[in-house]
């Protein structure tokens, strides 16, 4: 069974544990790494013959569009995660709407192509923001992979379906949701998706839960991670012990992890195995 592995393309000092250290307008004082960081990825996906849906924050297409071009010209899907890495219930509906078309502009001058795809900084679509998939139905979308069926304290909506569905919004249409992926253990969600879950949790237990999906309830898995995951080299940030925790955690397992499930399972991009 195929599965869908996507890659957030973003740089270490712009996920959401830093925002409240790190400002958007600091982001160019920072010492960039993410095109050398996601260059080391479209290597490994070369070398395992995998093709991968990369979600491109708009900021980085604005200033590495050479980057963009080339996860296109390698044959792998490009898709949106928005510009300015803000969290959906942050922003007003406008300013929703505003950030997306920016980044889903630059991506496609960047790729000369229509972009399908979006996924929201740090899975923010939750119940309360659903109002989000209007837009991005009205902007063209016709798939989202924001909602993660879990419990955390900066994202989640356990009560929604762990399979991909049709969202229909009345009076503006319909897309297609595509959940990350988890695991039912007593009574509860386990998220197996990847990012800081493949850092912390064994890569034992990530085979076991994607066996468990593809074998038991014959669903394809939806794996992340982001290219900074990979770079144990990276400069240190400052934060509460939490942040720091999760953005940390195991970084130095990440690689092998990733070449492990790549071995072990076929991977394809998002349209590909949701065709």
């Amino acid at each position: 069974m195929l599965n869908a592995l996507t890659i957030d393309v973003e740089d270490y000092y712009m996920v959401s544990a830093f925002a409240d250290v790190v400002k958007f307008e600091d982001w160019p004082k920072y010492e960039s790494r993410v095109e050398r960081n996601t260059i080391r990825i479209l290597d490994i996906l070369d070398e395992h013959h995998v093709k991968a849906t990369f979600f491109v924050l708009g900021w980085v297409a604005e200033h590495y569009p050479k980057l963009v071009q080339e996860i296109h010209s390698r044959g792998h899907e490009v898709a949106c995660h928005g510009y300015s890495h803000r969290l959906a219930y942050d922003l007003t509906m406008q300013e929703f709407q505003e950030d997306t078309q920016k980044a889903k502009k630059f991506i496609e001058d960047a790729i000369g192509a229509k972009v399908y795809g979006y996924r929201a900084t740090s899975y923010s679509i939750m119940k309360h923001t659903l109002w989000a998939l209007e837009i991005l139905i009205k902007e063209g979308f016709t798939y989202d992979s924001s909602i993660f069926p879990i419990y955390h304290d900066r994202y989640g909506y356990p009560e929604f379906n762990r399979f991909p569905v049709k969202v229909s919004r009345p009076g503006v249409g319909e897309v297609t949701e595509i959940p990350l992926s988890t695991v039912r253990l007593l009574g509860r969600n386990i998220p197996i998706a990847g990012g800081g879950y493949l850092r912390f949790f064994p890569v034992w237990f990530m085979k076991w839960g994607l066996r468990r999906l593809n074998e038991m309830e014959r669903q394809p898995a939806i794996i992340y991670l982001h290219p900074w995951e990979l770079d144990t080299g990276q400069p240190r940030l400052n934060g509460n012990m939490l942040s720091l925790f999760r953005h940390y955690v195991n970084m130095k397992s990440t690689e092998g992890k990733l070449k492990d499930l790549l071995k072990t399972f076929r991977f394809a991009p998002i349209r590909e195995v949701f065709s």
